[in-house]
């Protein structure tokens, strides 16, 4: 595994009596494109806050890019792309204005701090994400996605070697999700570290390379997606002559359903040659692979979108 970009040491948040992130070790390798998934109120968006200094550890320990934080912020943050929540804007001034001024409240002096190169810079942003003729109409009336392309660009204005974005595709259509997809790969590719939280396993399962996922403040799994959804040691059959393919499998079928049959076996090729030699025909025959949403499923609890008898107090 690479070096890690961010590392945390039994990292713990309270708010009063409710413990929003416990314990937390977490290390995301250099140049990885890391998801980190749970349930609402599983800590997520605190851990990201306390990555970026926003919020202070209760204990524990961060470093983000080699460096301490909050105590190195001043340094590591300018390297550092973020989107944490509901993008933030002036709402009275362009999408174009908006980035010059967020370009120049980083800036801090030689040549970063030539007009030209701001516009530049700006402009760049625009057109990654998709923004590229804006124009002068204020932020008030762009539409959620066209927002949440603004928040992005915002997060790429200096070419930062860390994203860490928190609900990235929130507003965007099926358009704008496989564009945001394609341009987070393609920063990853030329050697951004990409780290999302979401809730939308599906696209954490299509863009990233790792996944941690937290419940109720704790961080219950850290993996690598490939090693993650690896094959389970069982094939999956479909066939028209489902009662056939059971006489034939006898106790090696664990289950049925319709035409779908799930059969522990150790090598595929040589199941299907046994129902070959059976006459029992075939339509498919695949190992059989977690999901995540089985994974994160099986590691979490029942999310805190529900109110237990106990009524636990949860945190973000």
């Amino acid at each position: 595994m690479n070096d890690p970009v961010v590392a945390t040491h039994a990292l713990t948040k309270r708010f009063g009596r409710v413990t929003a992130v416990d314990g937390v070790d977490l290390a995301v390798p250099a140049g990885s494109r890391f998801g980190l998934l749970g349930p609402n109120g599983s800590g997520k968006t605190t851990l990201v806050r306390m990555l970026l200094g926003l919020v202070h550890a209760t204990s524990g320990s961060i470093e983000v890019l080699g460096s301490p934080m909050p105590r190195a912020a001043r340094t590591v943050l300018p390297r550092v792309g973020a989107l944490v929540e509901s993008p933030a804007a002036w709402p009275g001034l362009s999408g174009r204005a908006n980035l010059a001024l967020l370009d120049a409240a980083g800036s801090v002096g030689g040549p970063l701090h030539r007009p030209a190169d701001r516009r530049r810079r700006v402009q760049e942003a625009l057109e990654q994400v998709g923004l590229g003729g804006v124009d002068r109409r204020p932020v008030r009336a762009y539409s959620l996605g066209m927002r949440q392309r603004l928040g992005i660009a915002s997060a790429l204005l200096r070419a930062p070697a860390l994203l860490l974005l928190d609900e990235p595709t929130n507003g965007l259509d099926p358009r704008g999700i496989g564009e945001m997809r394609t341009l987070l790969t393609a920063l990853n590719e030329q050697g951004t570290t990409v780290v999302l939280s979401s809730h939308l396993l599906a696209e954490v399962e299509t863009l990233c390379t790792r996944v941690g996922v937290m419940d109720a403040g704790h961080l219950v799994l850290t993996q690598d997606l490939d090693e993650l959804r690896a094959p389970t040691g069982r094939v999956v059959v479909r066939t028209p002559a489902p009662a056939a393919a059971a006489r034939a499998l006898g106790r090696a079928l664990e289950s049925a359903d319709g035409d779908r049959l799930v059969v522990r076996a150790v090598d595929p090729a040589d199941l299907n040659a046994h129902l070959v030699r059976a006459g029992v025909p075939v339509a498919s025959l695949e190992p059989e692979r977690r999901t995540l949403e089985q994974v994160v499923l099986e590691r979490t609890g029942d999310g805190s979108d529900r109110v237990s008898t106990a009524g636990r107090a949860v945190a973000r």
